[in-house]
């Protein structure tokens, strides 16, 4: 979708600025900037903010397989900047051409066998077709043998808890990776409704992702950083100091960072140091990913004094 935001309230009035915007899509710039060969599927209407998608998205690099829909437009967000600590989000996304993806648009994707397919709890909330394809791919890559990534990402204007947690808890069965914020993990733990926030009941709830076949769950703490739990045991990592500027898409830059190093072969504290690293970028830069990393810039954060220039 395409994301119009706001510097200030919406009802006022004031410019927009038009972004490319979406978790799949965040994660796919991020994992391209850092290396990795990714391929985008999806479907996109017919119209001004589709083309603006597809050529954001391969001006990265990446291989946008997506099949244009002439009678539904192209999913829109609208978020506004509403104080300076909060910012809200407006979905016209009901009957998109998103909305309709099918498991022919994600075939050739899954034909050419990924070595992870990344997918999240947005895109079975847009309407039952794509639910039924979203299933059909996390099924089709685990029985290949693909790592599969399931971000929770839990949107409450798109359903409800009740509805997220009966589709989620049926994708987890195909998840090699769960990600969740600390909020989410509730939705897809078989010990909902949980034993209240405490950290025992994350353990608790992991515990039991785990040994239903999960291999790692991955708990997103924003500015408390992150950790995961598996079968080795549980493992923390502190956020990167940075000075924030814009929240939007920090959990996708965390998973994209997160991913790249597993594709590189990081052991899992080498996963959660790339993810708090790519989140860093993203809460310190404006947009949902333009100022996410490319592999030699990794360093930049950790290696420079804070409001240095790099000379």
């Amino acid at each position: 979708m395409v994301s119009l935001r706001s510097a200030g309230p919406l009802a006022s009035g004031g410019n927009l600025v038009m972004h490319v915007a979406g978790a799949e899509s965040n994660v796919a710039a991020g994992v391209a900037r850092l290396g990795h060969s990714v391929a985008w599927a999806g479907v996109l209407g017919d119209d001004p903010h589709g083309e603006f998608i597809r050529r954001q998205l391969r001006s990265e690099g990446i291989d946008v397989q997506c099949r244009i829909d002439p009678e539904r437009s192209t999913g829109v967000m609208f978020l506004e900047q509403r104080t300076a600590d909060i910012s809200r989000a407006f979905y016209y996304r009901a009957h998109s051409a998103g909305s309709q993806l099918s498991r022919e648009d994600v075939q050739r994707g899954l034909e050419r066998g990924p070595a992870v397919l990344h997918l999240t709890g947005i895109t079975p909330a847009l309407g039952p077709l794509a639910r039924d394809t979203v299933e059909h791919a996390a099924r089709s890559a685990a029985d290949a043998g693909a790592v599969v990534s399931l971000d929770v990402n839990f949107r409450s204007k798109l359903w409800s808890r009740g509805e997220a947690r009966e589709v989620l808890t049926n994708l987890v069965q195909y998840a090699t990776i769960v990600i969740a914020s600390d909020d989410e993990l509730a939705l897809v733990s078989p010990a909902w409704p949980g034993r209240g926030d405490s950290v025992d009941a994350e353990a608790a709830m992991a515990a039991e992702l785990l040994a239903g076949g999960v291999r790692e769950v991955v708990v997103k703490r924003g500015a408390a950083g992150a950790g995961v739990y598996t079968s080795g045991g549980r493992r923390e990592a502190p956020a990167v100091p940075v000075t924030s500027v814009d929240t939007v898409g920090a959990g996708d830059a965390f998973t994209a960072g997160y991913l790249s190093a597993l594709l590189d072969g990081e052991d899992a504290a080498g996963r959660l140091q790339r993810g708090v690293l790519t989140g860093a970028f993203a809460v310190s830069t404006g947009g949902d990913w333009e100022g996410l990393p490319r592999r030699a810039e990794l360093a930049l954060l950790t290696e420079l004094a804070r409001g240095t220039t790099q000379r």
